[in-house]
């Protein structure tokens, strides 16, 4: 969310003062994405699609987000394909699941989880590395 580029921005501000205020995580922001998904955290791992959606911060005293992503993959054997995740995400806590709702291309009708792991977060600027683990049943 920093940076000259970011894969995310803020859309909405609430006229709100609350316990994150001035923060992306502030109760009532909503924040688009793009991000580069990747084969692993670091910065030259090598970029396998991409992760759009939209996420809305709806913890009032705590920093939990609404979260629909979309994973679209642009390389290897799921190019096209895509996987839908749309869930409450605690994201203060380590470690958490979100929930798989679907999924097109080779993935159609997908259900399952998705297992994160925060490898960095920056919660004054936003930025963040989230490690995702997914399991999912499709047809």
């Amino acid at each position: 969310m920093s940076g000259n580029n970011p894969s995310a921005v803020i859309t909405v501000r609430p006229n709100i003062t609350n316990a994150f205020s001035g923060t992306p995580t502030s109760f009532g922001n909503i924040v688009v994405t793009d991000d580069a998904l990747t084969v692993g955290p670091d910065a030259k791992s090598e970029v396998i699609g991409n992760a759009q959606g939209i996420w809305v911060s709806t913890g009032k005293n705590f920093p939990i987000l609404s979260v629909y992503m979309d994973f679209g993959f642009t390389q290897g054997e799921f190019n096209g394909s895509s996987i839908s995740v749309f869930s409450r995400n605690p994201i203060a806590q380590k470690e958490r699941q979100l929930a798989v709702v679907g999924g097109r291309g080779k993935f159609e009708m997908a259900k399952g989880v998705a297992n994160l792991k925060t490898i960095f977060v920056n919660f004054t600027s936003g930025d963040a590395i989230v490690e995702y683990h997914v399991t999912v049943i499709h047809y």
